[in-house]
Protein backbone atom coordinates (compact mmCIF):
# COMPACT_ATOMS: atom_id res chain seq x y z
CA UNK A 1 0.00 0.00 0.00
CA UNK A 2 1.61 3.17 -0.81
CA UNK A 3 0.25 5.53 1.71
CA UNK A 4 -0.67 9.02 1.18
CA UNK A 5 1.63 10.79 3.71
CA UNK A 6 4.50 9.29 2.28
CA UNK A 7 3.70 10.47 -1.65
CA UNK A 8 5.94 12.65 -3.14
CA UNK A 9 6.85 15.34 -5.92
CA UNK A 10 6.92 13.67 -9.12
CA UNK A 11 5.93 10.33 -7.90
CA UNK A 12 3.63 8.13 -10.21
CA UNK A 13 1.08 6.38 -7.92
CA UNK A 14 -1.04 3.21 -9.18
CA UNK A 15 -3.06 2.49 -6.20
CA UNK A 16 -6.71 2.32 -4.48
CA UNK A 17 -7.63 4.76 -2.43
CA UNK A 18 -11.40 5.79 -1.13
CA UNK A 19 -13.05 8.53 -2.85
CA UNK A 20 -14.07 10.72 -0.29
CA UNK A 21 -15.20 13.62 -2.20
CA UNK A 22 -16.21 14.30 -5.92
CA UNK A 23 -17.12 17.72 -7.61
CA UNK A 24 -17.74 18.42 -11.24
CA UNK A 25 -15.87 22.31 -11.91
CA UNK A 26 -15.37 24.43 -15.06
CA UNK A 27 -11.86 26.00 -15.64
CA UNK A 28 -11.44 29.57 -16.70
CA UNK A 29 -11.33 28.28 -20.08
CA UNK A 30 -14.80 26.70 -19.21
CA UNK A 31 -13.85 23.43 -19.62
CA UNK A 32 -15.51 20.67 -17.50
CA UNK A 33 -13.04 18.59 -15.20
CA UNK A 34 -13.54 16.70 -11.83
CA UNK A 35 -12.19 17.68 -8.69
CA UNK A 36 -11.73 14.93 -6.29
CA UNK A 37 -10.39 14.11 -2.45
CA UNK A 38 -8.92 10.61 -2.11
CA UNK A 39 -8.26 9.14 1.04
CA UNK A 40 -6.49 6.18 3.02
CA UNK A 41 -5.97 5.85 7.01
CA UNK A 42 -3.17 8.54 6.72
CA UNK A 43 -4.58 11.30 5.20
CA UNK A 44 -6.21 13.07 1.98
CA UNK A 45 -4.98 14.05 -1.23
CA UNK A 46 -6.49 16.99 -3.42
CA UNK A 47 -6.72 15.44 -7.17
CA UNK A 48 -7.50 16.53 -10.02
CA UNK A 49 -9.34 14.55 -13.43
CA UNK A 50 -8.40 17.18 -15.74
CA UNK A 51 -9.66 15.11 -19.17
CA UNK A 52 -12.49 12.72 -18.89
CA UNK A 53 -11.34 10.15 -21.59
CA UNK A 54 -12.26 6.53 -21.73
CA UNK A 55 -9.83 5.68 -19.44
CA UNK A 56 -12.19 7.70 -16.55
CA UNK A 57 -14.55 5.03 -15.87
CA UNK A 58 -18.00 5.49 -13.75
CA UNK A 59 -17.69 6.17 -10.42
CA UNK A 60 -19.30 7.78 -7.41
CA UNK A 61 -18.43 9.78 -4.56
CA UNK A 62 -17.65 7.12 -1.46
CA UNK A 63 -16.48 4.42 -4.08
CA UNK A 64 -12.91 2.99 -3.29
CA UNK A 65 -10.96 3.58 -6.68
CA UNK A 66 -7.91 2.26 -8.67
CA UNK A 67 -6.20 4.95 -9.71
CA UNK A 68 -3.10 5.72 -12.04
CA UNK A 69 -1.38 9.10 -11.39
CA UNK A 70 1.12 11.27 -10.49
CA UNK A 71 2.10 13.40 -7.61
CA UNK A 72 2.98 17.57 -8.10
CA UNK A 73 2.54 20.66 -6.10
CA UNK A 74 -0.36 23.01 -6.32
CA UNK A 75 0.14 26.40 -3.78
CA UNK A 76 2.56 24.11 -1.54
CA UNK A 77 0.28 21.41 -1.06
CA UNK A 78 0.72 18.03 -2.89
CA UNK A 79 -2.09 17.59 -5.65
CA UNK A 80 -2.34 14.41 -7.53
CA UNK A 81 -3.57 14.57 -11.58
CA UNK A 82 -5.15 11.05 -12.04
CA UNK A 83 -5.41 10.22 -15.90
CA UNK A 84 -6.64 6.64 -15.24
CA UNK A 85 -9.35 5.62 -13.02
CA UNK A 86 -11.88 2.99 -12.09
CA UNK A 87 -13.92 1.43 -9.61
CA UNK A 88 -11.50 -0.96 -7.19
CA UNK A 89 -13.60 -4.43 -6.80
CA UNK A 90 -14.28 -6.00 -3.45
CA UNK A 91 -10.67 -8.60 -2.40
CA UNK A 92 -8.42 -5.93 -4.14
CA UNK A 93 -8.07 -3.28 -1.34
CA UNK A 94 -8.75 -3.39 2.77
CA UNK A 95 -11.25 -0.93 3.72
CA UNK A 96 -9.07 -0.91 7.17
CA UNK A 97 -6.22 0.61 5.07
CA UNK A 98 -8.39 3.66 3.82
CA UNK A 99 -10.17 4.77 7.03
CA UNK A 100 -8.40 6.58 10.20
CA UNK A 101 -8.90 3.96 12.25
CA UNK A 102 -7.93 3.06 15.76
CA UNK A 103 -4.17 2.95 16.71
CA UNK A 104 -5.30 0.00 19.36
CA UNK A 105 -6.14 -3.14 19.33
CA UNK A 106 -10.01 -3.45 18.39
CA UNK A 107 -10.22 -7.44 19.65
CA UNK A 108 -7.91 -6.90 22.71
CA UNK A 109 -10.23 -3.66 23.41
CA UNK A 110 -13.09 -5.63 23.01
CA UNK A 111 -12.14 -8.76 25.18
CA UNK A 112 -11.44 -5.86 27.86
CA UNK A 113 -14.99 -4.60 27.45
CA UNK A 114 -16.14 -8.70 28.09
CA UNK A 115 -14.09 -8.83 30.91
CA UNK A 116 -16.00 -5.92 32.79
CA UNK A 117 -19.24 -7.55 31.86
CA UNK A 118 -17.96 -10.60 33.18
CA UNK A 119 -17.34 -8.85 36.24
CA UNK A 120 -20.96 -7.66 36.98
CA UNK A 121 -21.84 -9.09 40.19
CA UNK A 122 -26.20 -8.52 39.81
CA UNK A 123 -27.34 -11.04 37.41
CA UNK A 124 -29.95 -9.70 35.63
CA UNK A 125 -28.06 -6.42 34.73
CA UNK A 126 -24.86 -8.82 33.49
CA UNK A 127 -27.44 -10.92 31.52
CA UNK A 128 -28.48 -7.70 30.00
CA UNK A 129 -24.97 -6.56 28.98
CA UNK A 130 -24.09 -9.94 27.37
CA UNK A 131 -27.01 -10.23 25.26
CA UNK A 132 -26.63 -6.70 23.71
CA UNK A 133 -22.33 -7.50 23.16
CA UNK A 134 -22.72 -11.09 22.34
CA UNK A 135 -25.09 -10.12 19.61
CA UNK A 136 -22.63 -11.09 16.82
CA UNK A 137 -24.09 -8.54 14.08
CA UNK A 138 -24.36 -5.86 17.10
CA UNK A 139 -21.02 -6.90 18.21
CA UNK A 140 -19.05 -6.27 14.73
CA UNK A 141 -21.00 -2.80 14.10
CA UNK A 142 -20.01 -1.64 17.97
CA UNK A 143 -16.43 -2.74 17.02
CA UNK A 144 -15.75 -1.47 13.79
CA UNK A 145 -17.90 2.18 14.30
CA UNK A 146 -16.72 5.80 14.85
CA UNK A 147 -17.82 7.65 17.80
CA UNK A 148 -18.39 10.61 15.36
CA UNK A 149 -18.60 12.38 12.03
CA UNK A 150 -16.34 14.79 12.83
CA UNK A 151 -15.91 15.12 16.44
CA UNK A 152 -13.76 13.23 18.65
CA UNK A 153 -13.08 9.44 17.62
CA UNK A 154 -14.15 9.58 13.93
CA UNK A 155 -12.45 6.64 12.76
CA UNK A 156 -13.11 2.99 13.08
CA UNK A 157 -12.62 1.68 16.24
CA UNK A 158 -13.55 4.76 17.89
CA UNK A 159 -16.55 4.01 19.41
CA UNK A 160 -15.35 0.84 21.29
CA UNK A 161 -12.17 2.61 21.80
CA UNK A 162 -13.99 5.80 23.45
CA UNK A 163 -16.66 3.52 25.19
CA UNK A 164 -13.84 1.47 26.58
CA UNK A 165 -12.01 4.50 27.78
CA UNK A 166 -15.48 6.04 29.55
CA UNK A 167 -16.11 3.21 31.55
CA UNK A 168 -12.34 2.26 32.60
CA UNK A 169 -12.40 5.80 33.99
CA UNK A 170 -15.76 5.39 35.56
CA UNK A 171 -14.74 2.32 37.36
CA UNK A 172 -11.77 4.16 38.09
CA UNK A 173 -13.92 6.69 39.82
CA UNK A 174 -16.87 4.71 41.31
CA UNK A 175 -14.75 3.09 43.86
CA UNK A 176 -13.79 6.42 45.45
CA UNK A 177 -17.19 7.64 46.25
CA UNK A 178 -19.89 6.15 48.72
CA UNK A 179 -23.59 5.68 47.08
CA UNK A 180 -22.46 4.28 43.90
CA UNK A 181 -23.81 1.05 42.21
CA UNK A 182 -21.12 -0.10 40.59
CA UNK A 183 -22.99 -2.21 38.06
CA UNK A 184 -25.38 0.34 37.44
CA UNK A 185 -22.55 2.62 36.96
CA UNK A 186 -21.07 -0.10 34.63
CA UNK A 187 -23.90 -0.62 32.64
CA UNK A 188 -24.73 2.71 31.96
CA UNK A 189 -20.77 3.58 30.79
CA UNK A 190 -20.76 0.78 28.59
CA UNK A 191 -24.53 1.26 26.85
CA UNK A 192 -24.32 5.67 26.79
CA UNK A 193 -22.93 5.43 23.17
CA UNK A 194 -24.40 2.33 22.13
CA UNK A 195 -26.66 4.03 20.00
CA UNK A 196 -24.16 5.43 17.77
CA UNK A 197 -24.29 1.82 15.62
CA UNK A 198 -27.42 3.11 13.89
CA UNK A 199 -27.07 6.93 14.64
CA UNK A 200 -23.64 6.58 12.09
CA UNK A 201 -23.68 4.63 8.69
CA UNK A 202 -20.89 2.48 8.33
CA UNK A 203 -17.61 3.25 7.29
CA UNK A 204 -16.25 4.75 4.77
CA UNK A 205 -19.36 6.65 4.77
CA UNK A 206 -19.90 7.42 8.64
CA UNK A 207 -22.71 9.96 7.57
CA UNK A 208 -26.29 10.48 9.60
CA UNK A 209 -28.86 7.74 9.15
CA UNK A 210 -32.21 8.73 8.75
CA UNK A 211 -32.47 7.21 12.30
CA UNK A 212 -29.28 9.28 13.68
CA UNK A 213 -30.74 12.67 11.93
CA UNK A 214 -34.44 12.15 13.26
CA UNK A 215 -33.92 10.15 16.57
CA UNK A 216 -30.46 10.47 17.39
CA UNK A 217 -28.06 7.89 19.87
CA UNK A 218 -29.66 8.84 23.06
CA UNK A 219 -33.11 7.88 21.86
CA UNK A 220 -32.11 4.85 19.78
CA UNK A 221 -30.27 3.44 22.57
CA UNK A 222 -32.87 4.00 25.07
CA UNK A 223 -34.88 2.01 22.41
CA UNK A 224 -32.80 -0.68 22.39
CA UNK A 225 -31.77 -1.28 25.82
CA UNK A 226 -35.72 -1.20 26.66
CA UNK A 227 -36.16 -4.07 23.72
CA UNK A 228 -33.72 -6.24 25.38
CA UNK A 229 -34.73 -5.50 28.96
CA UNK A 230 -38.01 -6.83 28.04
CA UNK A 231 -36.78 -10.11 26.86
CA UNK A 232 -35.50 -10.97 30.54
CA UNK A 233 -37.63 -12.28 32.64
CA UNK A 234 -38.85 -10.34 35.85
CA UNK A 235 -35.97 -7.55 35.34
CA UNK A 236 -36.29 -5.30 37.97
CA UNK A 237 -38.30 -1.90 36.84
CA UNK A 238 -36.13 0.42 39.38
CA UNK A 239 -32.83 -0.88 37.87
CA UNK A 240 -34.08 -0.67 34.31
CA UNK A 241 -34.63 3.24 35.29
CA UNK A 242 -31.40 3.54 36.61
CA UNK A 243 -29.84 2.12 33.81
CA UNK A 244 -32.08 4.23 30.98
CA UNK A 245 -31.40 7.40 33.36
CA UNK A 246 -27.36 6.89 32.82
CA UNK A 247 -27.80 6.58 28.96
CA UNK A 248 -30.35 9.56 28.38
CA UNK A 249 -28.53 11.93 30.89
CA UNK A 250 -24.92 11.27 29.62
CA UNK A 251 -25.00 14.99 27.69
CA UNK A 252 -25.53 16.38 31.27
CA UNK A 253 -27.41 19.45 30.54
CA UNK A 254 -30.68 19.91 28.41
CA UNK A 255 -29.02 22.37 25.94
CA UNK A 256 -26.28 19.50 24.94
CA UNK A 257 -29.30 17.15 23.88
CA UNK A 258 -29.85 15.34 27.19
CA UNK A 259 -33.76 14.52 27.51
CA UNK A 260 -32.39 14.53 31.15
CA UNK A 261 -30.07 15.87 33.73
CA UNK A 262 -28.02 13.76 35.46
CA UNK A 263 -29.91 12.77 38.90
CA UNK A 264 -27.94 9.92 40.63
CA UNK A 265 -24.32 9.26 40.96
CA UNK A 266 -23.53 6.82 38.48
CA UNK A 267 -25.30 9.66 35.69
CA UNK A 268 -23.04 12.73 36.78
CA UNK A 269 -19.94 10.32 36.78
CA UNK A 270 -20.67 8.98 33.37
CA UNK A 271 -21.14 12.11 32.48
CA UNK A 272 -17.78 13.70 33.37
CA UNK A 273 -16.08 10.20 32.11
CA UNK A 274 -17.78 10.98 28.42
CA UNK A 275 -17.20 14.83 28.82
CA UNK A 276 -13.02 14.32 29.79
CA UNK A 277 -12.51 11.65 27.12
CA UNK A 278 -14.02 13.22 24.56
CA UNK A 279 -12.41 16.93 25.03
CA UNK A 280 -8.84 15.37 26.07
CA UNK A 281 -9.16 12.90 23.24
CA UNK A 282 -9.70 16.22 20.98
CA UNK A 283 -6.63 17.72 22.16
CA UNK A 284 -4.80 14.74 21.20
CA UNK A 285 -6.01 14.71 17.85
CA UNK A 286 -5.47 18.53 17.03
CA UNK A 287 -2.24 18.17 18.23
CA UNK A 288 -0.94 14.76 16.15
CA UNK A 289 -2.81 16.99 12.67
CA UNK A 290 -0.92 20.38 13.81
CA UNK A 291 2.20 21.17 11.44
CA UNK A 292 2.66 24.99 12.28
CA UNK A 293 5.00 26.81 14.46
CA UNK A 294 4.51 28.58 18.19
CA UNK A 295 3.37 27.03 21.30
CA UNK A 296 -0.39 27.81 20.23
CA UNK A 297 -2.58 26.10 17.92
CA UNK A 298 -4.76 28.45 15.29
CA UNK A 299 -8.39 29.01 16.88
CA UNK A 300 -9.88 25.50 17.65
CA UNK A 301 -14.09 25.73 16.96
CA UNK A 302 -14.77 22.68 18.28
CA UNK A 303 -13.39 23.54 21.42
CA UNK A 304 -14.19 27.19 21.44
CA UNK A 305 -10.52 28.52 22.04
CA UNK A 306 -6.84 28.62 21.03
CA UNK A 307 -4.87 25.19 22.91
CA UNK A 308 -1.36 25.15 23.84
CA UNK A 309 0.78 22.86 22.34
CA UNK A 310 2.40 20.52 24.27
CA UNK A 311 5.66 21.13 26.30
CA UNK A 312 9.05 19.02 26.11
CA UNK A 313 10.08 18.92 29.93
Amino acid sequence: MRYIKDLLDGERVVEHYLCKKKESRESKAGKSFLSLKLQDKTGMIDTKIWEITKDIAPFEEGDVVKVDGSVGTFNNEPQMKVTKLRKSTEGEYDIAELVPTTQKDIDAMFAQIMEIIAAVKTPHIRLLLENIFNNEARSELFKTHSAAMLMHHSYMGGLLEHTLSVTETCMFLGERYRYVNMDILAAGALLHDIGKIYELSPLPQNEYTDDGQMLGHIIIALEMVSAEIAKIDKFPHETASLIKHCIIAHHGEYEFGSPKIPATPEAMIIHFADNIDAKLTTFAEIYDKDTGAGQWTPFQKALGRYIRKPSTP
